[in-house]
């Protein structure tokens, strides 16, 4: 069987399962190039929204790492039959060039969830289970919302060092 290695991943996905299907995208990133997909509005807003927004979370993080995420358009829910009590956001995520992280990549997952797993605290107590002995860790003193995809990299590397 012949596997295709650019495969565009494409639809109105299941607003119950849509997290795990961006995961499987995720995991699959050598094979989806390209993700274009109708979620619930708040979880397309999540996926596409920056660090400090009220929003950003595991997901955008996640996601941000390897794809290039566009938030395109509402859709209401006028345009469905029967009319869902939920509205509708469409959005894109197309696979950067190099979508290789420049850290563990098994670490940083481990990272950005125990970071967001406490988000009202700084990283210094979220992440207090890895901190150990370590020393020169940056943005301890922030929380997690206020951490780029690229910060997330260099929080990684000072663990790893």
């Amino acid at each position: 069987a012949i596997e295709p290695d650019n495969l565009s991943v494409i639809g109105n996905f299941p607003y119950h399962i849509s997290t795990e299907i961006i995961f499987h995208c995720i995991d699959h990133r050598d094979k989806v190039v390209e993700i274009v997909g109708m979620f619930q509005k708040e979880v397309a807003k999540r996926f596409a929204s920056p660090a400090g927004s009220r929003v950003y979370g595991v997901t955008s993080v996640l996601l941000q790492a390897y794809y290039d995420v566009s938030y395109l358009f509402d859709v209401g829910p006028e345009v469905f039959i029967p009319p869902p009590k939920v509205q509708s956001g469409v959005i894109k995520a197309v696979r950067k060039a190099d979508y290789s992280l420049p850290c563990d990549e098994k670490l940083f997952k481990q990272v950005v969830k125990m970071a967001f797993n406490q988000r009202r605290k700084t990283l210094r107590n979220a992440l207090k289970q890895m901190l150990f002995q370590q020393e020169n860790i940056p943005f301890l003193d922030k929380r997690a919302e206020q951490l780029s995809v690229e910060d997330f990299f260099i929080l990684t590397n000072s663990f790893t060092v």
